[in-house]
């Protein structure tokens, strides 16, 4: 065991390996290919091969073919099993030494949670998600959304889904990720990144360690074909983003603790993927 930790270890070592381990966790539990690693990472194709390859040999990622793609995933079985060692070797099994946050759940039941949906533009995708969550269960979180590079305005067609569902538009508009830092910014329990780029940006360190979750989907902006097909590719959006957060807004957070609801989160952007795949 020590040995095959150790590998892993001096794995990570590299400093490229490591942004290609830390970028697969940001989008786990997605399955992504080579090239789109290579393009947000700046690293040419065959280095990215070989990193990968050293990745998937010490066991950290995992290789799954989906017709002519290979696509690349944190192994977490294998990953959890290297932190478990960690912190029951190293750490002498003491959350007081070496975790940064409680991993209980000693909140009241009558607190709101603050949640925040993050995209790049901020003009669809991450607007219904602020909008669903606030009308499913708006009496227990607080929502919010932001993006990346937002955009100027919302987008006309994500509006009109939102007005023909009934939600209440009057307030939305399009926030920068800046909103959501600094002294002035709401302490945040739960971030969701709902596109694969925003995924893979390096966001601010929260204050306070948010419970994290990726919902990356399709970008029914980038649509084409006629005006009803463009309507068609929102509404699938809305309706994906639907089924997600009423599976979200029905885990009872105020009673499971951290990992609880870690692993909740996974698995319903898990079950999403694999729906869509």
């Amino acid at each position: 065991m020590e040995s095959y930790i150790s590998n892993q270890l001096n794995t990570l070592g590299h400093p490229h390996r490591l942004a290609v381990f830390r970028m697969l966790m940001r989008r786990y539990p997605d399955r992504v290919p080579a090239g789109e690693l290579g393009s947000a990472l700046d690293i040419k194709p065959s280095t990215m091969s070989s990193y990968l390859s050293a990745l998937q040999n010490a066991q950290i990622i995992n290789q799954q073919r989906v017709g002519t793609s290979l696509l690349y995933a944190i192994d977490m079985h294998s990953v959890r099993k290297m932190l478990d060692y960690l912190f029951l070797d190293c750490c002498l099994g003491r959350p007081d030494l070496c975790m940064p946050f409680d991993l209980g759940n000693d909140v009241e039941d009558d607190r709101k949670f603050n949640v925040l949906f993050l995209c790049v533009g901020n003009s669809a995708r991450s607007i219904f998600a602020e909008s669903l969550l606030r009308e499913i269960a708006g009496d227990r979180f607080n929502v919010f959304s932001a993006g990346i590079k937002p955009s100027s305005e919302l987008n006309p067609f994500a509006l009109q889904v939102l007005k023909d569902k009934g939600h209440d538009i009057s307030a939305l508009r399009s926030k920068n990720i800046a909103e959501f830092s600094g002294p002035n910014a709401p302490d945040l329990d739960f971030v969701f990144t709902v596109c694969n780029q925003a995924a893979n940006e390096e966001c601010p360190a929260w204050d306070g360690q948010p419970i994290s979750g990726h919902w990356g989907m399709a970008d029914p902006v980038k649509a084409e074909g006629t005006h009803a097909e463009k309507g068609l590719a929102f509404q699938n959006a809305y309706g994906a983003l639907k089924r997600r957060i009423e599976a979200f807004s029905a885990l009872p957070v105020e009673s499971l603790d951290r990992l609880a609801l870690q692993s909740a989160i996974d698995e319903i952007g898990k079950s999403a993927a694999e729906s869509t795949t």
